[in-house]
């Protein structure tokens, strides 16, 4: 795979934010069931303004972890509440694990995946089967970094997490809720697809998508 620039992770923000302006009404009706109803909502608008503070910067000016810092403030701001910390923790460990490089390798593309998994979860306190977007990151994380050591294309490394992403989402479906808002609903979560994971894995196509093109 070719070096990424600055240029590509503000394309890729760019494509994620399109996905969630799409997907925003499908994402709030599977809140509607078990939250607020405003899940698409706060993505949409999370990453509309990750896209537009990133894009925003001089590539020539800065570095990917400037883009991701910046993409990290934008969408805490934007996103006070709920997913907002969740997703800007994601970006600053990601930030944080390509310090210092000018453009980013294979290596420090399973790096960024791995990092924004554990900020996920690590801000959140969730573990796989609390009916989270943990259900999605963890087991996503998981299986690209077993691609990654075995040796495998970094854009298998990435189908690999879309799988798993997919296959933890759909399970939410049998889960009952224990953390977050959804979680006061006991028993009646059961049946529904947590919309937290839902759009963890609408981010983790595209990142896959991005990562094969």
């Amino acid at each position: 795979m070719s070096e990424i620039t600055v240029s590509d992770l503000q394309r890729l923000l760019q494509t994620i934010a399109k996905r969630m302006l799409a997907e925003r009404d499908d994402l709030c009706q599977l809140d509607g069931v078990i939250g607020d109803a405003d899940h698409g909502i706060a993505m949409e608008l999370g990453f509309a303004a990750a896209a537009k503070a990133a894009g925003e910067l001089d590539p020539s000016a800065t570095d990917p972890t400037g883009v991701l810092n910046t993409a990290a403030k934008a969408f805490l701001n934007a996103v006070g509440a709920s997913s907002g910390p969740l997703y800007a923790t994601a970006f600053m460990r990601a930030a944080a694990a390509v310090k210092g490089k000018a453009s980013l390798g294979d290596q420090e593309m399973l790096d960024i995946f791995a990092a924004l998994a554990k900020g996920i979860q690590d801000r959140g306190k969730a573990e796989v089967g609390e009916k989270t977007m943990v259900d999605a990151w963890a087991p996503a994380a998981d299986a690209c970094a077993q691609a990654g050591a075995e040796g495998r294309p970094l854009a298998e490394c990435y189908d690999a997490a879309l799988a798993a992403a997919e296959k933890g989402r759909d399970a939410t479906r049998e889960m009952v809720a224990s953390k977050g808002r959804s979680a006061r609903l006991g028993d009646r979560s059961l049946g529904h697809i947590d919309p937290g994971a839902a759009s963890a894995t609408i981010v983790i196509s595209c990142l896959s998508d991005f990562v094969r093109r």
